[in-house]
């Protein structure tokens, strides 16, 4: 496979032992005594330093007393994270768990990546920090590389810290160039949560009791699964709901019914003019929702009749996450006039970025803004590093196979256990909707989704969750894990499923 050819030629490279598929004896057997009915943890030759920091019991203490409780905590017993290698996450113990979540869909080549560590080690002995008013080869050199990766004439950068700052900076471009106020985002959207960017964020769960989101509204989210239309035909995805559908082979009904509700949302509640419509290729902390085929584009074109701009939130399913293309946008056979990026951009690494034209990006020379960070010498330096084993590595070649692996292993749970409503996505963002009735679609309570949760946690799995209702298991793991790691996974999980279902 590729992302193992290019790592091991790495290790032999810099005479540095990192990854080799061969075992490590006593974790497979340390981690495999929970349950004789489980398949071996797969192989991993790596092993982690002792830890020597603060007792778990002290952590607990000061993350209680010391870190804002809004900062949320997973499962009964947190884990205190220790050190992590390429898919794997070690625990103070040393446990090891396979991480199927990749830290929110942030860890795209692998948890410490021998050759994005060795990248930013070198550039640690030159320059750590200076802000962008000076040149810096580290800037320059990144800056030609991502915009090289985009179509047409997306070539204008400007770099921030996260995915909520760069969403941001979208708005405010949309706003300037459009001279319009309004923009438009989907329901279950996520496109950040700071104070301002929260107006798009279209989750009633992350919303607090103060005014906001002015200028900005939601529409129907086009969700084939739960919303009032779509069928078996209607995704890109190997697998489709089980709803009757009546589209024909090159025309999506579906994609015309949202597309209609999102002109008549634009009719009664905004102006003539509008600055910006927000769509994540793929919705992330919605629960790995996608839209019918079709329906981004007649989306664009709506939305430019009405004179505003159209920004892909690529946070999630930009660098190759989705298999198929390097950009989620792409999958669409739409051009945005905006895309944001972050999250596997910097592979845990504070980066991000607004991609723009050249037109659009003119609008924020009229004053002075400026950002600390943008640009940070290492931040460009990790971030071309990134780019440089996705291509090497075949790392957006692996999502797609392994990818491809993964939901049909999915599909086959579905098949198995009633309380799997819905499986969806494409390439390593994947998306197990839990129901209480097939029927209904009631999603099963949290309680119960809890137990599945905590069960794979407690087998050597680490999942995330999402959804309007907390009910999708989110699965968007580092894109370097085998089909080994993914059948692992696979029965990690179907143990949790039946012992949910029998209890």
């Amino acid at each position: 496979m590729a992302v193992q050819r290019g790592i091991l030629q790495f290790s032999r490279r810099n005479s540095l032992s990192y990854w080799t598929p061969s075992p490590c004896c006593a974790l497979r057997a340390r981690h495999n005594s929970s349950g004789s009915d489980l398949p071996e943890m797969p192989p991993c030759d790596f092993k982690p330093e002792t830890y020597t920091g603060m007792s778990y019991e002290r952590t607990l203490e000061v993350r209680k007393k010391h870190i804002n409780p809004g900062v949320l905590t997973y499962y009964k017993k947190p884990l205190l994270v220790h050190q992590g290698h390429m898919q794997w996450l070690f625990d103070h113990t040393g446990r090891r768990y396979l991480d199927l979540f990749g830290g929110v869909t942030t860890v795209s080549v692998g948890h410490c990546h021998p050759k994005v560590v060795a990248r930013t080690r070198q550039q640690l002995d030159k320059l750590w920090h200076t802000t962008n008013i000076y040149m810096h080869p580290a800037l320059h050199e990144f800056a030609e590389k991502l915009v090289s990766k985009l179509p047409e004439n997306l070539k204008v950068v400007y770099f921030t810290n996260s995915g909520s700052e760069a969403n941001d900076l979208a708005v405010f471009m949309s706003r300037l160039y459009t001279g319009a106020f309004d923009c438009v985002s989907l329901r279950s959207g996520y496109h950040g949560g700071s104070p301002h960017i929260m107006g798009l964020t279209a989750l009633g769960s992350m919303r607090y009791q103060v005014p906001g989101a002015f200028g900005m509204q939601q529409t129907m989210n086009p969700d084939v699964y739960r919303g009032p239309w779509g069928g078996s035909h209607c995704r890109d995805s190997l697998s489709q709901t089980t709803r009757k559908c009546d589209c024909s082979p090159d025309h999506c009904n579906a994609a015309d019914q949202y597309a209609q509700q999102l002109e008549d949302t634009l009719a009664h509640s905004c102006p003539k003019k509008i600055a910006s419509f927000y769509a994540e290729p793929v919705q992330g902390v919605g629960g790995a929702t996608q839209y019918p085929r079709g329906f981004l584009k007649k989306a664009y074109e709506i939305v430019r009749q009405r004179g505003g701009l159209c920004v892909a939130d690529e946070v999630q399913t930009g660098f190759g996450r989705l298999g198929s293309h390097y950009w989620g946008f792409e999958s669409h056979g739409v051009m945005p006039d905006i895309v944001t990026m972050a999250k596997g951009m910097g592979n845990g690494f504070p980066l991000a970025a607004v991609v723009t034209t050249p037109e659009i990006a003119e609008t924020m020379s009229r004053a002075g803004h400026f950002n600390t960070y943008g640009g940070n010498p290492l931040s460009c330096t990790v971030g071309s590093a990134v780019m440089d084993v996705i291509e090497e590595d075949g790392i957006q070649e692996n999502a797609a196979k392994v990818g491809g692996v993964f939901i049909r292993e999915l599909m086959k749970l579905q098949e198995e256990f009633e309380v799997i409503g819905d499986v969806r996505g494409k390439g390593l963002m994947l998306g197990v909707e839990l129901v209480k009735n097939r029927e209904t679609r009631a999603p099963l309570p949290v309680e119960e989704v809890n137990k599945i949760w905590e069960s794979c946690k407690d087998n050597g799995v680490l999942i995330g969750k999402g959804g309007l209702y907390g009910s999708v298991i989110r699965l968007k793991p580092p894109m370097c894990i085998t089909e080994e790691d993914v059948h692992f996974g696979v029965a990690v999980m179907r143990k949790a499923f039946r012992d949910q279902q029998q209890n």
